[in-house]
């Protein structure tokens, strides 16, 4: 009697620590806008994101998170598999057809007993093979609708609303993945909504690239831009305090960024340094060691897959997934970073149709702290798209209609939509604009030969395409439909027909 007495008692116990093990499984929060460069906790004074900063005061803020592709879809691609751009096929492109074989770490997650949803944007723009129905970020959760918004360019989505909703539906005790995904700060925006409608001044603006120049319309743009980050920031924080109220914060990675940089010319889409660097910052209550650090590693979109992986214990091997590029982040929140983080890679192929046969415009760079070094494939091809279909891979803004609009030898005008030499190299301390190319520069030769070395044999390894004589397949998908919408964008730049703003997708 004695000894069943026992084995009871210590079957209680172990059912409880099971139990126990369970219910501290982390809930995970990835709160990602769309189109946004920047947080007050990085400086800045023209935006407040208390939200973002609270996050970031309370966990670690990065200085150096890259994603591999500065446009929508290829940077979220880029997220959910853990691979680079050039390893995804047509998911290198932005609005492509997803390739069936690539997985998402969001759909493993749900496979390993976690509830999995998304409000506002998830992966995307682009379709699924053969009609299929994929739910690479989750369940959708959009119904509810805000009654007002702070101007006329923002969505209605209720993000908050919808992640209450979501929070009640999942089953009791269940962990969670959640995406909040902003449609915000993506144009198009209601001009001079921050000085009308939000109280901002011209004299706010303490961020003001040389390449746009000096203009009350650039100023009013970039208000208008301040005012959606800080919707963004605002349902941050709501959904944040849902969680407290709910007993959850607790137990919740939260994770705060932005898919790719602000929506003007020479940003979205591009290579530079300023433009591929992205917001970004972690919370995880009583697991980061000495919270409040500011973190100078650098790092990228493909290290976010297996950091989840890592921290909830599920394994790549037998996942499911392609080969996961990125490597886990959680030696930076153990405070023991590794000495090899100190460059990342980042490139380009087709963004929006802007150029004849559907053609991209590809590139691939890498970035350390000292410079950016960059070869572009096809040089003789224009970065922002050609001037008869309206440089239309730079998205429509009051910015873009002024600055294309100067003198064609100004330098704003060079900057954002001439052609460009095959090798860039910029000096990013002396100049973090990359405005002075030294590629051409004998004084530089040799760091200009080590880079593009380093950056070579590291795509060899990972198989770019590109590296093979191969690159152009990027070009090959989806070409006849990209190069209608190319030919109707000639066609009404001729006719004097102003093309209408992408909606927020």
């Amino acid at each position: 009697m004695y000894i069943k007495l026992k084995l009871v008692l210590l079957l209680v116990v172990l059912t409880n620590q099971v139990m126990v093990g369970q219910t501290k499984r982390p809930n995970i929060l990835f709160a990602i806008a769309d189109d946004m460069s920047h947080a007050s906790a990085y400086g800045y004074k023209f935006l407040k994101t208390p939200n973002f900063d609270k996050v970031a005061k309370e966990g670690l803020l990065f200085n150096n998170m890259f994603t591999p592709s500065s446009k929508c879809s290829p940077s979220r691609a880029v997220i959910v598999t853990g691979r680079n751009p050039w390893q995804i096929e047509n998911a290198a492109n932005l609005t492509p057809v997803w390739p069936d074989k690539f997985k998402s770490f969001i759909e493993v997650l749900g496979e390993n007993g976690y509830a999995t949803g998304f409000t506002g944007k998830g992966w995307g723009p682009g379709v699924f093979e053969k009609g299929k129905v994929r739910e690479l970020t989750g369940k959708e959760y959009n119904k509810i609708l805000n009654k007002n918004v702070p101007a006329a360019g923002i969505n209605k989505i209720d993000y908050a609303e919808n992640f209450k909703v979501f929070m009640a539906n999942k089953p009791k005790d269940t962990p969670f993945f959640f995406w909040y995904g902003c449609k915000e700060p993506h144009r198009s925006y209601e001009y001079k909504s921050g000085v009308n409608k939000n109280g901002k001044k011209l004299s706010d603006v303490d961020f003001l690239p040389t390449f746009w120049g000096d203009s009350e319309v650039v100023k009013n743009d970039i208000l208008d831009y301040a005012v959606e980050v800080e919707h963004y920031d605002n349902h941050l924080g709501k959904i944040l305090a849902h969680l407290e109220s709910l007993g959850e914060l607790e137990n919740t990675i939260i994770i705060v960024t932005s898919d790719n940089g602000m929506p003007f010319p020479r940003y979205k889409g591009h290579p530079f340094d300023f433009a591929t660097r992205i917001p970004f910052a972690v919370k995880w209550p009583n697991k980061i060691e000495k919270p409040g650090r500011v973190v100078n590693d650098f790092a990228s979109f493909t290290d976010i897959a297996p950091t989840v992986f890592e921290i909830v214990n599920i394994k790549e091997k037998g996942s499911g997934m392609q080969k996961i590029e990125g490597k886990s982040l959680v030696d930076i929140f153990n405070n023991n970073a590794s000495k090899s983080r100190d460059n990342v890679i980042t490139g380009r192929e087709r963004n929006d149709p802007s150029r004849p046969n559907g053609w991209g415009y590809p590139v691939r760079s890498i970035h350390n702290k000292d410079f950016v070094y960059s070869y572009n494939f096809h040089p003789e091809r224009w970065p922002s798209g050609n001037p008869e279909a309206d440089y239309r891979d730079t998205d429509e803004s009051p910015t873009k209609e002024y600055t294309k609009n100067l003198p064609h030898e100004s330098l704003p005008f060079i900057m954002c939509y001439e052609k460009r030499p095959q090798e860039e190299l910029y000096d990013l301390k002396k100049d973090p604009e990359c405005l002075n190319n030294l590629a051409s520069n004998s004084k530089y030769d040799k760091v200009k030969k080590e880079l593009h070395k380093e950056l070579f044999e590291e795509l060899k390894i990972q198989n770019d395409p590109r590296m093979f004589g191969n690159g152009d397949v990027f070009d090959s998908y989806e070409g006849e439909a990209r190069t209608k919408k190319y030919l109707q964008l000639a066609k009404d730049f001729k006719a004097g027909v102003k093309s209408e703003n992408l909606e927020k997708q």
